[in-house]
């Protein structure tokens, strides 16, 4: 083969090699442009249903408290929807009772300003409870460690005293 017709046999094979990789990469960018520079407007709706309020048991005391002592604190949360809901903290709930706290009638001499409740976000990671399944609602019992103080400054009367502590969920 001769240089002239080597140099046409190469051009014949280069030149549409050149076209066709320049194909590509103008489809690369067209392609990517289309994909970024997209632009729209409009309406959407959707309904995800009400959510329904979960509810908790009034704490309890998990064990026995005396002046200067500190308990956990026991309680049921209920959630009556198909989702799980996630609680951050608990709170007390100083509207309910007498600053968030009850005795029963049998401790009345016993004033609940001796006591005291540490919030609670279980270090951090809050709690998760369970959605409903079927009829039944979602459920999770808590134990608030060492939530629940008594002063040492306490009457006599408080010794042996049920005691109800109201909470928030956050």
């Amino acid at each position: 083969m001769s240089k002239t017709s080597q140099r046409r046999h190469t051009r014949w094979i280069a030149l549409p090699l050149v076209a066709l990789l320049a194909a590509i990469v103008a489809l690369g960018t067209l392609t990517a442009d289309a994909f970024w520079s997209g632009a729209g407007a409009g309406i959407a709706a959707g309904n995800g249903g009400t959510a329904l309020s979960m509810t908790m048991s009034p704490g309890t005391p998990a064990t026995q408290l005396a002046p200067g002592s500190t308990a956990g604190v026991a309680l049921t949360i209920t959630n009556p929807n198909l989702f799980s809901v996630r609680i951050n903290q608990l709170s007390l709930n100083v509207d309910a009772g007498t600053g968030g706290f009850a005795v029963d009638a049998a401790h009345a001499g016993c004033a609940v300003s001796t006591l005291s409740y540490t919030q609670q976000t279980n270090g951090g990671a809050g709690w998760t409870v369970p959605a409903k399944v079927g009829a039944v609602n979602g459920s999770l019992p808590v134990t608030l460690a060492a939530a629940l103080t008594m002063s040492a400054a306490a009457a006599n009367a408080c010794q042996g005293a049920g005691f109800t502590v109201f909470l928030l969920a956050g």
